[in-house]
């Protein structure tokens, strides 16, 4: 009896949760085609198929869904820079590699990008969603890290030099999205940005030897297969 109770508890439980994956994809859809604006819990239930009132069972209110469409998104983002850091390619390559992820995802999914990084009223208070934003920063500055180890990068401390590198990306996708980067004020695409910024941190042993001639030379080779 108390099996069959289990099982069956298990399947609502799952249930519940498909129905909520689905509504924060609904959202994370209406976000991309219309913005925030166009994401409200009635949407998303039309959206989905199911009844107006569904999706309060699930979240509270709107901010709740758009926080839990930046929770997933956070957590996707944490594990494509797990995936980088795990690479057994050259650890700066790698760093470029995670910074052009989010490069990408800035472009493809502006409206997402915004609601995770330029929202301030996001994370305050929602215990979840600080843990997967934390953990997606984290998640990145293990590869700064392996970067220092390798003397790819100036050996400062970590989380330092990881909120530089990280402050300077998203100062460069801000003003791409809104139309101010401008060649005339030295930012003519936020990879040659990068790339400026990765050489100026570069340890000194490393951006005045022979090895860093030979990572510019692989960086620019990958630049051009971006």
């Amino acid at each position: 009896m108390w099996l069959t109770l289990s099982t069956q508890k298990a399947k609502v439980s799952r249930m519940a949760e498909t129905t909520k994956e689905r509504l924060v994809a609904a959202a994370s859809d209406l976000l991309d085609a219309g913005g925030q604006g166009a994401v409200t819990l009635r949407a998303v239930a039309e959206v989905v198929g199911v009844s107006h009132n569904a999706p309060y069972r699930h979240f509270r209110d709107r901010s709740a869904l758009l926080a839990a469409v930046a929770e997933r998104d956070f957590d996707r983002l944490g594990q494509a820079f797990q995936a980088k850091a795990d690479d057994p390619q050259d650890a700066r390559l790698s760093l470029r590699a995670a910074l052009m992820v989010v490069v990408a995802y800035a472009r493809e999914h502006p409206a997402r990008y915004r609601l995770l990084f330029s929202d301030p009223n996001l994370v305050s208070g929602n215990g979840a969603l600080e843990v997967a934003a934390f953990g997606s920063f984290q998640a990145f500055a293990a590869i700064v890290r392996r970067c220092q180890m390798d003397k790819s990068l100036r050996s400062i401390e970590t989380a330092r030099m990881t909120g530089l590198i990280y402050a300077t990306l998203h100062g460069a996708i801000d003003l791409e999205i809104g139309g101010r980067a401008r060649k005339a004020k030295g930012l003519g695409s936020i990879e040659a940005t990068v790339d400026l910024l990765l050489d100026l941190l570069a340890h000194p042993n490393v951006r005045n030897g022979s090895r860093a001639d030979h990572r510019r030379v692989s960086t620019s080779s990958n630049d051009r297969g971006c």
